[in-house]
């Protein structure tokens, strides 16, 4: 799995980096669902991280339902990954059914955001 390298100089922890960058990957599709990710130690060793921050990283994935881990057989991107696309598509399908623009709509979701 190809991931891109972590700020050193972010104050964002590296766990929550890795972890951020695989939900969004995960989200995107860029991961589908069922595919396998690296073991903690083997990421670990990849970014140069202590086996700790990937094992973090892997927790708050499970937890929010991005991967899922199958004892010996390893950690895969679970089925939820397509929700995202799933709301994202029925937010599409309400905000045209309302007659919102493009760019009505993503004001709405900028304003949401926060």
């Amino acid at each position: 799995m190809d991931v891109h390298p972590l700020d050193a100089s972010s104050s964002v922890p590296p766990s929550e980096q890795l972890r951020a960058q695989i939900a969004s990957r995960a989200a995107s599709g860029d991961l589908p669902a069922g595919t396998r990710l690296p073991t903690v130690r083997a990421l670990a060793d990849e970014l140069g991280l202590a086996v700790n921050t990937v094992a973090k990283a892997y927790r708050a994935l499970e937890g929010a339902g991005v991967v899922t881990t199958d004892g010996r057989r390893g950690t895969f991107v679970s089925g939820a990954s397509t929700s995202a696309r799933d709301a994202a598509a029925a937010y599409v399908a309400t905000a045209r059914r309302l007659g919102l623009t493009l760019t009505e709509a993503r004001r709405l979701v900028d304003q949401s955001w926060t």
